[in-house]
């Protein structure tokens, strides 16, 4: 788990803000005006690619159901983590990089799988009793 974590904060950090006190946006990642605007490398543009899809996924429309607002904004969060650790794996060749992307990919997926599995059933029980549906 601490291997996943410093994994997910690594590969966050390559997608971090290259302007110094950019505002927060609503999804807590800052400006995300990448420094790939300097480089055109195949990996930056990868990268980039990947957190400007993850953020607009992420932009979900709040319920106000706290359970259910963070499984549907979490979902989006965790295939961006795949998508950057695929990259990583892609054009990364430090080994202890590689093996941290590929546990991101197999810990993050499962993560997904338990969420969506979780809204669906959430799902399903609030279509058979919409009174208790929040």
């Amino acid at each position: 788990m601490r291997k996943s974590i410093l994994g997910f904060a690594f590969l966050l950090a390559a997608c971090s803000s290259a302007k110094p006190g950019a505002e927060a946006d609503s999804a807590g990642h800052g400006d995300m005006q990448h420094a790939a605007a300097a480089t055109t490398t195949p990996a930056a543009k990868a990268f980039e690619a990947a957190a400007d899809k993850m953020h607009k996924d992420m932009a979900v429309i709040l319920s106000g159901d706290a359970d259910r607002d963070f499984i549907r904004s979490m979902i989006p969060h965790h295939e961006g983590a795949v998508a950057m650790a695929r990259v990583a794996l892609e054009f990364g060749k430090d080994p202890e990089v590689r093996e941290l992307a590929k546990s991101v990919v197999a810990q993050q997926e499962n993560e997904i799988a338990v969420m969506r599995s979780w809204l669906a059933r959430r799902d399903k029980a609030a279509l058979q009793n919409p009174a208790e549906a929040n």
